[in-house]
């Protein structure tokens, strides 16, 4: 059974999951890589990695002792289908998306600090 489109929007509500589904764009990764930029306990990042989990968003599988995060890449369609709905929303693709959330993630420069 899909996640419903509430337990989507909730988990990308949250600038750390969208950090996280993010990073997870590049490739595969350790739960403790994951958790490495971040400034918060394991604890804390493991509970983010379940709600995005629990939202279709990425899956877990554990290789020998080490528990591996990966991005499920249809795990958006039925919200870009809710959204093509109104008509005023092109497509969600996988590369807007990264796009979105780099621009998201990097603030922009302030042009009066070039170097």
């Amino acid at each position: 059974m899909a996640p419903d489109l509430d337990t989507v929007f909730a988990a990308l509500a949250d600038p750390t999951r969208r950090r996280i589904l993010a990073m997870l764009l590049e490739d595969d990764m350790a739960v403790t890589d994951v958790a490495q930029p971040f400034e918060m306990s394991l604890a804390a990042i493991s509970k983010h990695l379940a709600i995005l989990a629990a939202a279709g968003l990425i899956s877990q599988e554990k290789r020998g002792r080490v528990k591996w995060c990966q991005l499920e890449p249809d795990a958006l369609r039925t919200a870009s289908v809710w959204m093509q709905g109104f008509g005023q929303f092109e497509p969600v693709h996988l590369d807007s998306f990264e796009r979105f959330l780099r621009s998201e993630l990097d603030p922009p420069e302030d042009p009066g600090s070039a170097s």
